[in-house]
């Protein structure tokens, strides 16, 4: 528990500082995370993380999460075009080797590539919106006290198991507490907001958080399950890997922008 307090809070610091600097310099601490989280996915999911099929992933990735605003760039092409290119990309690996590679393997790479990639891009991008570090440190922020409402009250009241077959220790009660507690926070952002955020966008924000950020944990508790690992990675000493860290972000961040919910 101390090794896992002095590197949360360390760890926390950095990233929060970083947040705050945002520009280049976050974003490319954005895609260090999702090169490194996909370098976890691979080895979670027993594909060789430096073999030729798994570079095609972190490529397709560093194309996906590249600072092109900083730079003052496009992407070269539309989004749809290059999931499109990059399905293609990997299915061409089976043909070519003769299934030696099979299309269960680059089927598992390519889900990894769009899970981590999308996730991580739009956790940049939200840095860059107008307003930015508000929606960032609302969504942030909503994300850990659903987190931390679902422990705390899950501790206290928990009695009845939400998900056994996955992961053991979730209640039903704890998820309520997470929700809540994601709920308020949101509408003190909205409070403190000046009007920028809406009561109802709040609300929505705050839910999104909580209910498909608790989904994003089971999907990764899912997939740890299966193939009988504890953490993703050991990046994070006491906390695991990033994809531990951040199974909630990237899927929130990407549900919330779909919905519209940011103003």
């Amino acid at each position: 528990m101390r090794q896992r307090l002095i590197t949360g809070i360390l760890a926390g610091i950095f990233f929060l500082a970083m947040v705050l600097w945002g520009g280049l310099a976050y974003h490319l601490l954005i895609l260090a995370m999702a090169l490194i989280g996909f370098y976890e996915f691979a080895r979670m999911t027993q594909v060789s993380p430096f073999g030729g099929t798994a570079i095609l992933g972190y490529v397709s990735i560093f194309a996906f999460v590249f600072p092109y605003e900083p730079f003052g760039l496009h992407s070269p092409l539309p989004i749809a075009s290059m999931l499109w290119l990059v399905m293609i990309a990997f299915m061409i690996i089976t043909v070519g080797t003769k299934n030696k590679i099979p299309i269960q393997t680059v089927a598992t790479l390519f889900l990894g590539t769009v899970y981590i990639g999308f996730g991580f891009s739009y956790i940049a991008e939200s840095r860059h919106m107008e307003h930015g570090l508000l929606w960032t440190f609302l969504l942030l922020a909503c994300i850990w006290a659903s987190d931390a409402g679902a422990y705390f009250v899950g501790k206290m009241a928990g009695k009845t198991k939400l998900w056994p077959a996955i992961s053991p220790n979730k209640t039903v009660e704890g998820s309520i507490g997470g929700i809540v507690l994601a709920l308020v926070i949101a509408l003190v952002f909205a409070g403190l907001s000046d009007g920028l955020l809406p009561w109802g966008k709040a609300i929505g924000i705050g839910l999104s958080c909580a209910v498909v950020g608790q989904l994003g944990d089971l999907v990764q508790s899912a997939y740890k399950r299966v193939y009988s690992i504890k953490d993703s990675g050991n990046l994070l000493p006491g906390h695991g890997g990033i994809l531990d860290r951040c199974d909630s972000w990237i899927v929130v961040f990407p549900f919330v922008h779909m919905l519209m919910l940011l103003p």
